[in-house]
């Protein structure tokens, strides 16, 4: 790794986290290390890899970790990494235990002292608590934030990531069609609401893009969003016939339903598969994935001049032109 490029350690890496790792490598301001779970801890994060194989392939140094406080820490100094980027979602309070170590090693170690804790959603500012698993997740740990200045940290948000409108052999994303209203895989659309509530969305590699740009920043803002459009899933449907020039079956879910779901698992201690999904279709319904416009675009210009974010249209042309997005 050449000396002056600073070190990126991104940790539970997953699909998304793949594009931020190929666009700061392809940066020449930064290095990338990958921390990967070692296999004593598959319980603890059963859905990361322990051992991507795409980073066979790439300047990328991999670190086993338990993540515990000392081998995070011995990790960081040992990488000279300067800023942490996690990637690690879970939806129960391991997710406070994870990043909690996260944190603490950052202000241990000699050099990582700006984080970026895996966030990953909406408009977390007007809807800290949403989905409801937030609540007893994300909104504890982001306490444990406020509460020190050792570290600097942003919560980066981005919306709905506009991979899910393309074929599965376009982008690094799997196919989510449980959850995201239209499928192109199966050719089908599931509405919630009325379908004209609205959303945002963004590219993941135009995510990976922004990622760049803000660890080039010098400060960040606590919270940061970035959006390619923001639009409805009715209008999307219509990009989406009109690109493909056939119709789109579709079917309706009204919020209704949805509440229904909700209430029957209110009391739940444990979170379920349909409770899950309904918070997320609440999300939707309630346009709480919608970045705020007016700070997102004021936040494009003050970090993100360089990033062309493209709408869907242009995402769809894109995928048109190259093999892979």
């Amino acid at each position: 790794m050449a000396d002056d490029r600073q070190v990126i350690a991104v940790a539970g890496v997953g699909h998304l986290g793949r594009y931020v790792c190929e666009e700061l490598l392809a940066s020449p301001n930064f290095d990338v290390v990958v921390l990967t779970r070692q296999e004593s801890v598959t319980e603890i994060l059963p859905m990361q890899s322990s051992n991507p194989d795409w980073v066979r392939n790439k300047d990328i140094k991999v670190f086993s970790t338990d993540y515990t406080i000392s081998s995070i820490l011995s990790i960081l100094d040992t990488s000279l990494a300067t800023t942490m980027i996690s990637f690690i979602n879970v939806a129960d309070t391991r997710y406070i235990t994870i990043h909690s170590a996260i944190l603490t090693a950052c202000q241990q170690s000699s050099k990582c002292k700006r984080l970026i804790p895996s966030e990953w959603i909406g408009n977390i500012e007007d809807y800290p608590l949403k989905p409801d698993f937030y609540a007893t997740t994300r909104e504890p740990f982001r306490k444990e934030l406020k509460a020190q200045n050792a570290v600097m940290w942003t919560l980066f948000n981005v919306g709905w990531l506009a991979d899910y409108f393309l074929p599965s052999a376009k982008t690094y994303m799997k196919p989510i069609p449980a959850e995201f209203p239209i499928d192109p895989n199966g050719w089908t659309a599931c509405v919630r609401g009325t379908g004209d509530e609205e959303q945002s969305w963004t590219c993941a590699r135009d995510v990976g893009r922004g990622v760049v740009e803000l660890c080039k920043a010098k400060d960040w803002e606590q919270v940061t969003y970035v959006a390619g459009e923001w639009n409805t899933f009715n209008a999307a449907i219509r990009v989406m016939e009109a690109f493909n020039d056939r119709p789109l079956p579709r079917t309706e879910k009204s919020w209704q339903q949805i509440q229904r779901v909700l209430e029957a698992h209110a009391d739940d201690e444990e979170l379920s598969e349909e409770s899950e999904l309904a918070q997320v279709e609440e999300m939707m319904v309630m346009s709480y994935l919608a970045c705020p416009k007016e700070k997102t675009l004021r936040q494009r210009e003050k970090y993100f001049a360089h990033v062309q974010f493209r709408d869907l249209d242009q995402l769809l042309d894109s995928a048109e032109e190259v093999s892979f997005v």
